[in-house]
């Protein structure tokens, strides 16, 4: 029987996510989650099979607590949830050690498809998601500027983007105010601008940060 931990700051998504999930009769328990360091008070209370991450959290940021809990409670499968575009956000997640990927739009039957696919061991994206991979490993496109990141320096561009300061993130990673200033320039180097205000401009018009 399964445990699975909801983590969203929106009540009705939380509700809604939680009615779909126990039309699943191999769902035993399903908890729930307002912010980031609830969700890390949940996971140290108890063992949980699968988390349904929201991206976006109030307090804490979604990939921060991604990292953790592949850090800490790797037992646990993460699948992540977000409103933002799924193209520019899938592949840094699952490069992350999310077991996968689900808009907050999906229908009911391809949520459950996606925690069932995940609890069985496999990663999920959409097939709209799958259709678009396959369609750009066929054209060879040219890949968005992000595409050129480190997991930890998209981590970093995010926080950079949404307007953090150096020594915030330093806290919030628990690295030196000199390694994020070292990741800063290299974000900046790969991908040719010249301060924060151009890589906030890049996230928006991107649609990584709203």
């Amino acid at each position: 029987m399964t445990r699975v931990l909801i983590a969203d700051d929106h009540a009705v998504v939380r509700a809604g996510l939680r009615q779909f999930l126990e039309l699943d009769n191999g769902i035993r328990h399903v908890g729930e989650a307002a912010s980031g360091n609830e969700t890390m008070e949940r996971l140290r209370e108890s063992a949980w099979n699968l988390l349904l991450l929201d991206i976006n959290m109030p307090d804490r940021n979604g990939m921060d607590i991604l990292r953790h809990v592949r850090g800490d409670y790797p037992a646990t499968k993460v699948l992540m949830l977000s409103g933002l575009p799924e193209r520019q956000y899938a592949v840094n997640v699952l490069r992350a050690g999310a077991s996968g990927f689900l808009p907050k739009d999906s229908a009911a039957d391809e949520l459950l498809k996606a925690v069932r696919t995940v609890l069985g061991g496999h990663r999920y994206v959409s097939g709209a998601l799958a259709d678009v991979l396959i369609t750009d490993m066929d054209a060879d496109p040219e890949q968005p500027l992000h595409s050129r990141l480190s997991e930890r320096e998209f981590q970093i561009l995010c926080k950079l983007a949404s307007g953090q300061a150096v020594s915030q993130i330093s806290n919030e990673l628990d690295i030196s105010v000199k390694t994020v200033s070292t990741y800063r320039s290299r974000i900046l180097e790969k991908m040719s601008f010249k301060n924060n205000a151009d890589l906030t401009t890049y996230a928006l018009r991107s649609g990584l940060i709203q």
